[in-house]
């Protein structure tokens, strides 16, 4: 079934016989992943329908029951404008390199920056626009080995949505310097494992929830 499902993706049409043929070739999927820890290219090639926003999302409810982007897309809505508040008022080399993180989302990075950054990137996001200063992206991915695993997604929000239910797809351990970050959207966010946080991920909740209610209350009164 595996072998059917490279020809398979390849034809036009074909959702409902890929969804079925994924769905029934999970544990094996899933067995793979665990035992073997492949490299990412190489699950790539033996499992393509996989890499795309259908498929993660589907993968995703498989391991956690739990629908990956519209849960995501509702949290971030929730404590987005909690959080850009707090981020903004920080100071000190922590504000500085938040200012310096949201500059480049907003500026984006031409052809060549983007194939430079993606070689030396083992997780990450791209946001690649012919023009620095250009008002829409050229094109929206994710990156996962120094490749690109997705591309054309719709906007940053939906790429971390995705690379999150890659991680999760492919069984892969959160970099050092971004554990934290994860550990937000996994426990946060997505509220799996949400009763053990860290205390910078729990201290990060508490504020986002403090402001929120602070917020509610003026717009109360």
């Amino acid at each position: 079934m595996q072998k059917a499902l490279l020809l398979d993706v390849k034809k036009r049409n074909n959702r409902e016989v890929v969804e079925l043929k994924m769905e029934k070739t999970f544990a094996h999927r899933r067995h793979e992943v665990v035992r073997d820890v492949p490299m990412v290219e190489d699950f790539m090639a033996r499992w393509p329908a996989l890499f795309e926003v259908c498929e993660i999302n589907a993968e995703f409810k498989r391991i956690t029951t739990v629908p990956l982007q519209p849960k995501f897309l509702s949290q971030l809505d929730h404590y987005s404008d909690n959080l850009t508040r707090m981020f903004q008022k920080r100071g000190g080399q922590l504000g500085a390199r938040l200012k310096t993180i949201i500059a480049q989302m907003a500026d984006g990075m031409d052809e060549n920056a983007v194939k430079e950054a993606i070689e030396d990137t083992t997780v990450g996001i791209y946001v690649l626009k012919e023009h620095a200063s250009s008002d829409e992206p050229e094109d929206i991915g994710t990156v996962l080995e120094s490749i690109k695993v997705l591309q054309d997604l719709d906007n940053v929000a939906l790429a971390v949505a995705m690379l999150f239910g890659l991680m999760f797809a492919l069984n892969l351990g959160y970099p050092a310097d971004l554990r934290f970050t994860f550990e937000v959207v996994q426990k946060v966010f997505m509220e799996l494992d949400g009763g053990k946080l860290s205390n910078k991920a729990l201290t990060l909740k508490t504020l986002s929830v403090k402001g929120s209610e602070t917020l509610h209350c003026q717009q109360k009164n």
